[in-house]
């Protein structure tokens, strides 16, 4: 899993310079988290590793370069990327 997120971290951050290292990777491990938590909810059949990632990096290759916009208009969201930051979640 975290060669996954390593390299989807890596991705956002060519993509949006706003971010640090720690917040490319808490995006990384949200979205990850939601989309495989929104496709077992719908009752779908687990995909694998390889669909999540294939997914979380279509989102990044679409939205990246604006997430850290998104933190600004959505204070739920600020809790994740306040924290220590030798955490991740």
């Amino acid at each position: 899993m975290n060669d996954y997120h390593e390299r989807l971290a890596k991705l956002l951050l060519e993509k949006n310079d706003y971010l640090s290292y720690y917040q490319a990777r808490t995006w990384v491990e949200l979205l990850w988290e939601d989309f495989e938590s929104s496709y077992a909810k719908a009752g779908e059949k687990y995909m694998g590793s390889e669909m999540t990632e294939k997914i979380v990096k279509q989102w990044i290759e679409h939205y990246g370069d604006k997430l850290h916009e998104f933190v600004a208009t959505n204070p739920k969201f600020k809790q994740f990327f306040e924290q220590d930051k030798n955490t991740l979640n």
